[in-house]
């Protein structure tokens, strides 16, 4: 896929050759899709969730298909944020990938001990999305992007850290009011913000009567999401015009990251797509660019929250 001038565009003062990413979860850190395509085409790879010991994850079965989708109780099973900075990282950084890491914890010494890690060791990283949708064992196993004082918290003490490294703080939809958690994040030094992680669902085996998932309740993801991501982008962009949001929640077509693109996103991330198709990122890519040519648009950017409302 030859980079296209209308395809470039600036997030967070991060300069993407395009900008449709891959998300955090859906293409590990790129070494299985590496044999299909050049990774270095994406606008960038958000890595999969890093905490700060390996962990294990959650009993299977881990996954089920649904109606426009699928439930995912995964865990966050990983092999720490040693293993990246001594194995995944060098290895996209020779690939000439754009990456962003993305760290999970269940207190907020744990979010901030990662980000120590990486500023020390993690060179050639663009910046770090900060998963705060985990159990937060200090508060209850309630999420940390279900309060804003836990938002700011892990927020203000990653930024601490990570001093010049853009943080995108990566917000949940199953709180609302969303502006709330989004501005406690921008106020406490987020320089931009993800939206949206899954849904919270449940699925039921109606002939064994009981739950498809280990875990009972497990993350709703696909284009079954895609109206909540594109209502909470325009939410959040209307309240924060000038915070960078990176788009996502059931992507599979160049019109699907339009509308949120158009809601107020300026990159989008293509996720469970990526387990149909490793190439959909630039598919939808490809969608983008084509969408400028017909209509005469010279920059993507000038797309980001374009919406036209009546009234």
């Amino acid at each position: 896929m030859t980079t296209s001038q209308r395809l470039r565009t600036t997030v967070a003062g991060i300069e993407l050759k395009s900008p449709v990413l891959v998300a955090s979860g859906t293409f590990g850190a790129g070494r299985e899709a590496s044999s299909f395509f050049d990774i270095s085409a994406l606008g960038g790879i958000i890595v999969k969730s890093m905490t700060l010991t390996p962990w294990k994850g959650k009993s299977t079965p881990r996954m089920c298909e649904t109606p426009s989708g699928m439930l995912n109780a995964i865990g966050i099973q990983n092999k720490g944020v040693d293993h990246f900075i001594t194995d995944d990282l060098p290895w996209l950084v020779r690939k000439k990938a754009t990456v962003v890491g993305s760290i999970a914890g269940n207190t907020v010494e744990e979010f901030v001990r990662i980000a120590d890690k990486l500023r020390a060791g993690a060179r050639g990283m663009a910046a770090v999305e900060v998963n705060i949708s985990c159990p937060n064992l200090e508060d209850r196993n309630n999420m940390f992007a279900h309060s804003a004082d836990a938002t700011a918290e892990v927020i203000g003490g990653v930024k601490d850290a990570l001093k010049r490294v853009p943080v995108f703080a990566k917000l949940s939809p199953n709180y609302s009011p969303l502006t709330e958690i989004a501005a406690a994040a921008v106020d406490a030094g987020a320089d931009g913000l993800s939206l949206i992680n899954t849904l919270m669902g449940m699925s039921i085996d109606v002939e064994r009567r009981r739950p498809k998932l280990a875990g009972t309740y497990g993350g709703l993801s696909g284009p079954a999401i895609r109206p909540v991501a594109v209502r909470a982008v325009h939410e959040v962009h209307s309240a924060f015009p000038h915070i960078p949001i990176i788009g996502q929640g059931g992507i599979a077509t160049a019109e699907d990251a339009l509308e949120l693109i158009l809601a107020g996103a300026n990159a989008v991330a293509v996720g469970t797509a990526n387990f149909v198709s490793p190439t959909r990122a630039l598919d939808v890519a490809r969608g983008l660019h084509d969408y400028c040519v017909r209509h005469e648009v010279a920059s993507v950017a000038e797309l980001v929250g374009s919406v036209k409302l009546e009234g």
